[in-house]
């Protein structure tokens, strides 16, 4: 089974930036598709976005498109969340998805 560690969350202002890792192991990391989801306080897990296998197709949620872009890099099996232009409504715990697997997530507030 795959194991995930999600970390770079932190305390930023409006209109920062943040970058968030995922470092996976247990599997071969290249042959899965990735994902990040978010869930605010109070309210359900939703998706933020996607990655194939091997990075050629992505897919994001309407409130990231724009400001935010996954990536991978398979040779250090991590996938990447870059967020730009953050907004207070973006504070959540992030969690990495893969494989039927969770990371614990990683806390990011957006201050106003």
């Amino acid at each position: 089974q795959v194991q995930l560690v999600e970390s770079g969350g932190g305390l930023v202002q409006a209109g920062g930036s943040l970058r968030l890792s995922c470092a996976a192991s247990g599997r071969t990391f290249s042959s899965y598709a990735m994902g990040w989801f978010r869930q605010a306080p109070g309210k359900e897990r939703e998706f933020v976005a996607a990655i194939s296998w091997s990075g050629g197709t992505t897919s994001y949620a309407d409130s990231a498109k724009g400001r935010f872009a996954i990536s991978r890099v398979n040779a250090k099996n991590t996938v990447y969340l870059e967020m730009n232009s953050l907004k207070p409504e973006d504070t959540a715990v992030y969690y990495c998805y893969a494989d039927g697997a969770w990371g614990k997530g990683t806390l990011v507030t957006v201050s106003s």
